[in-house]
């Protein structure tokens, strides 16, 4: 050329670009036929069995109350884990559970408060009282269910839950609500904003729900020791 480059040589006809010759069949020196074709179809009829399922097992071995979905779900917040929690009146945590996002509250009512109500036997039988459940269990709309309200009159549980609007007893002026005692729910939305001060919680990191649920045990702990020894909770 004029410039004094050199073209680069011409490849040689008949050779390809791969150099492994062993595992290039018959089929895919064909002319017509692309050299990834036959690997491609292999991928398809004769998949490999994948490896991520064996963590899987391994995790169900070692965890059997982990469940299948971990504790994860996609709700309007995002995809995260849901946790319920009860608290006394003071604030003070009693029980809690976790579930996926899009699971919804009052499928977990139940068994969280029957965890709240074994919590308060043990500590009032130190205390020698008679009263072992409370009298009264304050709720949002989420829990303002036919089921919760009758369990919780077979509990002897006065509901403290406003109805939905959808339902007749909310337009019902002979049905009473007690909003002086509604108020007190505020403790819980304050507990859960002192829990979720902590990175662990705010921000789940754990893969397996029985990791993460152990956080939230954690964080209850160092909340009663707070309080058992320090004057300012």
């Amino acid at each position: 050329m004029a410039d004094g480059v050199r073209p680069f040589s011409q490849l040689a006809q008949g050779r390809g670009l791969c150099q492994n010759r062993r595992n290039i069949t018959s089929e895919a020196r064909q002319p017509g036929i692309h050299r990834l074709a036959v690997v491609v179809r292999r991928r398809l009829q004769c998949p490999r069995r994948s490896s991520s399922g064996r963590g899987w097992e391994k995790s169900l071995q070692r965890h059997p109350d982990e469940p299948a979905d971990h504790a994860l779900g996609r709700s309007k917040g995002g995809f995260g884990t849901k946790f319920h929690v009860v608290v006394d009146g003071a604030g003070i945590p009693l029980a809690i559970d976790i579930s996926a996002g899009e699971v919804h509250e009052s499928t977990r009512a139940e068994s969280v408060i029957s965890q709240a109500i074994a919590t308060l036997i043990g500590r009032r039988r130190q205390k020698r009282k008679r009263r072992y459940k409370p009298r009264q269990l304050a709720g949002d709309k989420a829990y303002s269910t036919r089921r919760l309200r009758d369990w919780l009159d077979n509990q002897n549980i006065e509901p403290i839950i406003p109805h939905k609007e959808n339902e007749k007893a909310r337009h019902d002026p002979a049905v009473w609500f007690n909003r002086f005692a509604y108020r007190g729910r505020a403790v819980v939305e304050q507990c859960v904003g002192w829990l979720k001060e902590f990175r662990r919680i705010a921000t789940r990191f754990e893969k397996l729900a029985v990791h993460f649920h152990g956080m939230l045990q954690l964080a209850m702990i160092r909340r009663y020791l707070r309080l058992l020894f320090s004057d300012s909770a």
